[in-house]
């Protein structure tokens, strides 16, 4: 796939993987999110009200000691002419939502349920240096 056909893929995916690096002992941590893509190489997630075991969450902490993230999105079906799969591989930073109107309003456009209560925890904007993928068909 080129990298629009990357693009198109990973913007079908209604959810995708981030995966991060454990600072302490280099161990991946991965975690499904809802996303944005702002322009062609930004993506946006955030912090949301559904219910965590803590709001200190290792996602946040793993990139303040590693910026450089994974964020994977796929799709299965039994025909396997159908699958595929794309990863958008870059640096993140986390912002206050205060300072990411654009990006908590990317997300809002994106999922209705954010209507009502957009994410007001911290804003998560990945800069992607590399974008892959492969597909069955």
């Amino acid at each position: 796939m080129d990298a629009d056909q990357v693009r198109e893929h990973f913007d079908q995916a209604r959810v995708a993987r981030l995966g991060t690096i454990d600072a302490a002992v280099s161990r991946p941590h991965l975690v499904p999110v809802t996303f944005a893509r702002m322009g062609d190489d930004t993506l946006v997630t955030a912090v949301d009200q559904k219910p965590k075991r803590t709001a200190a969450l290792r996602r946040l902490r793993n990139i303040a000691a590693n910026p450089a993230v994974c964020v994977l999105a796929d799709h299965y079906e039994d025909d396997w002419t159908r699958l595929w799969w794309v990863r958008a591989d870059g640096i993140a930073r986390v912002r206050e939502t205060a300072d990411e109107p654009a990006a908590v309003a990317a997300l809002v456009a994106r999922y209705p349920q954010y209507g009502e209560l957009p994410p007001g925890g911290p804003v998560i904007v990945i800069e992607v240096e590399r974008w892959s993928g492969w597909s069955g068909g």
